[in-house]
């Protein structure tokens, strides 16, 4: 069937997802949503690290399988094979340079990097170019709740680039953070992905065969065994609607070492989303698939 709607061209956005593809299993469900959507022209797909620099490649090699899956067209490229500080003294990485030409272009549409990981590409295309902070919105998924910070629990996106998240919040950039307090509501049942996403073709079998097989892994220590959260997909969400979740603007924190917070007077504002509208956002990420890849649009679980 296919999506029968238009989207106003100025109403679109340019977007990059950098995303630690291969580290569990919801980033392919960003990666699908964001490649379905008719608001977004997505420029290129960057490969993240997270926490070791072998990470990139696998993550590289899970985008190419999903772009693939999908039959898209659109440039997958490697990020930083390390923290900022594991590649000190080596070339920027191809996504880096892509990323400062994309944000130099005299273009009418807002560009828009949807930050599913570490954030060390951007953070490392700032270090070649600064300039570009203030050429486009950073969408990151992480960090700890500033309202409830936890001192004995590090928050994995913050914790495997510290660094470059200091880097990046203290810029100046217009940077939207979605803490891993709203973005561990997105919750779905594995059932209801076998149900609804499976059967729209090789892209929807691999989204639930890759999650199934990750929830039954000792990797998955954390997870309660029928259930995932889908925690990646918020960034998408806020990109087609901003107002699909409550936010508040604040000041940047510092990232301490433990992902814990230090507040300064003084630092740029960014904006925190408090929480999210996960039904729009998996709801719109099911339909466009069933209308895309379903075999019975009408009734693609059948």
């Amino acid at each position: 069937m296919g999506i029968r709607y238009d989207v106003p061209e100025h109403k679109r956005l340019r977007v990059i997802v950098d995303t630690d593809a291969a580290c569990e299993a919801d980033d392919p469900f960003a990666i699908a949503h964001a490649l379905l959507c008719p608001k977004l022209m997505v420029k290129a797909i960057f490969a993240e690290q997270f926490g070791a620099p072998e990470t990139t490649r696998r993550s590289y090699e899970e985008i190419v399988t999903i772009v693939r899956a999908m039959g898209k067209d659109v440039p997958v490229l490697m990020g930083e094979e390390g923290s900022l500080s594991q590649v000190m003294g080596k070339p920027a990485s191809p996504a880096a340079h892509f990323l400062v030409e994309e944000a130099l272009q005299e273009d009418p549409h807002p560009l828009y990097v949807l930050c599913l990981g570490a954030i060390t590409n951007v953070a490392s295309a700032m270090k070649l170019c600064p300039e570009i902070a203030k050429r486009m919105t950073v969408v990151w998924i992480g960090g700890q709740n500033p309202d409830d910070v936890k001192k004995n629990h590090r928050e994995f996106n913050a914790g495997n680039d510290i660094e470059a998240i200091n880097l990046v919040v203290s810029s100046g950039v217009e940077f939207w953070q979605i803490p891993n307090s709203v973005y561990s509501t997105m919750k779905i049942s594995l059932a209801e992905i076998q149900r609804r996403i499976s059967p729209c073709g090789e892209i929807g079998k691999h989204l639930f065969e890759n999650l199934a097989d990750f929830n039954a892994s000792e990797r998955a220590f954390w997870v309660h065994g029928e259930s995932w959260s889908l925690g990646d997909s918020p960034a998408v969400g806020v990109a087609l609607e901003p107002d699909c979740g409550r936010y508040v603007i604040r000041e940047a924190p510092v990232f301490e070492a433990d992902t814990t917070y230090r507040f300064e007077k003084g630092r740029p504002m960014i904006r925190v989303y408090a929480s999210i509208d996960s039904r729009f956002i998996l709801e719109d990420m099911i339909c466009k698939l069933e209308l895309n890849y379903g075999n019975n649009p009408e009734n693609p679980s059948m």
